[in-house]
């Protein structure tokens, strides 16, 4: 099987992190976004995988080698000259994806949840149509576009942009399967496949809607990005407890790189992920928070709500919330507050910042 990933944009919405590396590969809870789903495809059998790309491709594709070589399969960059939404790349893409007969996966390179490739497919081929839609209950259904379906067959009927009264608590998860007969709707432009195909693929009874089990998070912005690592860490609770950090001043769930160092008497959860040569100094607490590779918490500092980019370093006595997040190499000068602050890289701050701003 083939999967085409939509790899995408600017990552505008995860900045200032995406203006040192591009979004698929920042680190969700030690793992590059993009290998999560591409581990999860290679489990289920996909073998070709391509990446629909319009942004820093060289640099995608050099990590992406790497791994190639590792899970023993083909990645391909397929590169956009003017980006295409999220029908278009399938239209680029189109040589790839009928090599066979086929179904192939699509996938909104934004997902965390437990990827359930394998029953897609089962699910798939059972009701022999042209396409399946992965779908998520959420508990407010009115933010959304929401998916109204068959609940006994799983036909979808239509789909309501942001409903004022209630028809469904489902959405659309941005995980598909499709024959290749879906390339015959889609044309060689700027299109949405939400807005565009699926309504059309609806009223000819061709899309139906699997059920998602477990956890679903779109963790494309710092908020949903602390979020789905919440999630993420309580599934690792469930199914992998012994990849879970444990110790003096570790409460709840932690996730700690090996090579990272942690002081004495601090106090690290829950909910807390530490990368690779990150370095916690003596009484530091932490909770809720993410600390990338090669960063350092200096003594006595308090950090809830934030993300710390690659080789920062937060001063002694700091207080951050308010889901801060500081850019690849920011300093944080001592005794400093920051409450919602985006510092963008290779800053010095000397003043505090108890209003949530942009520091540029």
């Amino acid at each position: 099987m083939k999967a085409l990933i939509l790899v995408g944009g600017y990552g505008t919405r995860l900045r200032p992190l995406t203006l040192s590396k591009p979004k698929p590969l920042v680190e969700f809870c030690n793992k590059p976004m993009l290998l999560h789903q591409v581990e999860a495809l290679v489990q289920a059998g996909v073998k070709h995988i391509i990446l629909a790309v319009s942004y820093r491709a060289e640099l995608l594709e050099k990590e992406m080698k790497e791994q190639e070589q590792k899970l023993g399969i083909k990645i391909t960059i397929s590169q956009e000259k003017e980006p295409l939404g999220t029908a278009g790349p399938l239209a680029l893409a189109h040589d790839y994806l009928t090599v066979n007969n086929e179904p192939f996966f699509v996938l909104n390179s934004d997902v965390i949840c437990d990827f359930p490739f394998r029953e897609m497919v089962e699910f798939h081929k059972k009701h022999g149509k042209e396409g399946t839609i992965v779908v998520t209950k959420v508990e407010e259904p009115s933010k959304y576009g929401v998916v109204v379906y068959n609940s006994e067959t799983g036909c979808i009927e239509r789909f309501v942009e942001k409903p004022e009264v209630f028809v469904s608590n489902k959405i659309n998860a941005g995980m598909y399967i499709f024959n290749p007969s879906i390339l015959n709707r889609i044309e060689m432009r700027p299109t949405s496949i939400e807005k565009e195909v699926f309504p059309f693929m609806a009223k000819d009874s061709q899309l139906f809607a699997f059920d998602l089990q477990g956890f679903w998070m779109d963790v494309g912005q710092p908020k949903d990005f602390l979020t789905g690592m919440c999630m993420y860490l309580n599934s690792l609770r469930k199914k992998s407890p012994e990849l879970l950090h444990e110790g003096p001043g570790i409460i709840g769930n932690v996730l700690v790189c090996p090579t990272s160092k942690i002081g004495d008497h601090c106090r690290i959860g829950p909910n807390v992920v530490i990368g690779p040569g990150v370095v916690v100094q003596d009484g530091a607490c932490l909770s809720r928070c993410v600390v990338l590779k090669d960063a350092t918490i200096r003594s006595h500092s308090w950090i809830q709500s934030s993300i710390i980019g690659w080789k920062s370093v937060v001063g002694q006595w700091v207080r951050m919330e308010g889901v801060s997040v500081l850019g690849e190499d920011v300093i944080v000068k001592d005794e400093l507050y920051i409450n919602g602050g985006r510092i963008l890289p290779h800053k010095s701050i000397g003043a505090s910042s108890p209003e949530p701003q942009i520091i540029m």
